[in-house]
């Protein structure tokens, strides 16, 4: 067995460096200091204005030997708003003694400045002639993530430096650790639904024209809708209406313009444009306007050697063979997908962006043992 890391000081550390997103400064300067002593060259610039940005990224490799494998590391170091009612502060990373083991408190303990120190740990004991390692990090994956890991991937492409393969330490795992890895993710698209009318007194109804019926109508064809029903490795898609408003204050006008809300979260059957379309054809038999943000396709890494060492890797610290899974919301592997075949795989994922958010002290070190192994085996393979 290893000798313990210092991995709950450097969780601790990147806690306490508070990142709300987009993160730029101190909490950058925290893992900077932690690499470069291991031989690291890192590499960070800013990108993007307010208020999207500015976002600060993050590129660190340590080089191997001419012609080794090259496996990478990736996450981000923003995190959501802490919030109100947390029983300690969120940035003070607080250790509690509790009956079942030590327990650390923070914002970003699971999501994921803890997978990011539990990397820098398991990279502490690898040495440089089994092979290159680099950190994929940004400061801007929480929020809109125009600014953070597509800008990196240029930046990476531009140094010629392509890892082979690429695990994300997002926190993966559900009742335990080890139970579930992340093979692929479902693909996001949002729209924005506008249905104009006219204006007019709710006596006079023939001299306006009451845009809420149609949008009404279209949300109710739209809810209707069976997208698919799954597939190999997908759970079926779904749309679902996010918001709807009016914003009409007054009993006896007729308003002029209705809005609604749609996020659809969409398989492998789908493209993100040809479900825009479909709605797009949908609203305009209801007079409807459409608008659309396209987040990330559906994608996969169909299981097999990556898969393979990572679920071995896990299965040799925790005992669990773990389920190869698609759920969830979206991750920043949606964009590394496009750089080299990457897999998800981090810790528990109960008290994400939650109050009070944790990690068991004991979680983070078995963690550092099975992103070595990780490493250690895509440096072989």
């Amino acid at each position: 067995m290893s000798m313990p890391s210092d991995v709950l000081a450097r969780t601790s550390a990147l806690i306490e460096a508070p990142s709300v997103t987009p993160a730029t400064g101190a909490v950058f300067d925290d893992l900077e200091s932690m690499l470069a002593p291991l031989g690291f060259a890192v590499h960070r610039f800013i990108a993007g204005e307010p208020p999207e940005g500015p976002v600060e990224n993050l590129f660190a490799i340590r080089q191997g030997p001419p012609g080794s494998r090259h496996f990478a590391f990736a996450g981000h170091l923003d995190v959501v708003p802490p919030g109100e009612g947390w029983s300690s502060p969120p940035f003070a990373a607080e250790v509690r003694e509790l009956p079942g083991g030590r327990v650390l408190y923070g914002r970003g303990a699971v999501d994921m400045k803890g997978a990011i120190a539990a990397m820098v740990c398991a990279v502490e004991q690898i040495p440089v002639e089994a092979g290159t390692v680099s950190f994929i990090i940004t400061g801007d994956e929480e929020g809109p993530a125009k600014y953070g890991t597509v800008p990196l991937i240029a930046h990476i492409r531009d140094l010629g430096e392509v890892p082979d393969f690429c695990l994300v330490g997002e926190p993966t795992s559900v009742h335990r650790l080890g139970d579930m890895v992340k093979i692929g993710r479902r693909g996001s698209v949002n729209i924005w639904l506008t249905a104009k009318g006219a204006q007019g007194h709710v006596a006079y109804p023939h001299l306006a024209d009451n845009p809420i019926p149609r949008l009404v109508a279209l949300l109710a064809e739209l809810d209707a809708l069976v997208l698919d029903e799954g597939s190999a490795w997908f759970q079926p898609s779904n749309l679902e209406i996010t918001d709807l408003e009016v914003g009409n204050r007054a009993t006896n006008v007729i308003p002029a313009e209705a809005r609604a809300r749609l996020s659809i979260r969409y398989n492998d059957h789908h493209t993100g444009q040809a479900l825009v379309d479909r709605v797009t054809e949908i609203a305009a038999r209801h007079r409807t306007e459409v608008r659309a943000t396209l987040h990330g396709e559906a994608f996969i890494t169909l299981p097999g050697a990556q898969s393979a060492l990572v679920a071995a890797a896990v299965e040799a610290e925790t005992g669990i063979n773990p389920e190869l899974s698609t759920t969830g919301g979206t991750s920043d592997a949606r964009f590394l997908r496009a750089l080299c075949p990457v897999i998800e795989f981090g810790l528990t994922n109960a008290t994400m962006h939650k109050t009070d958010e944790a990690v068991a002290v004991e979680d983070l070190e078995v963690l550092v043992r099975i992103y070595r192994r990780i490493a250690e085996a895509a440096l072989r393979s």
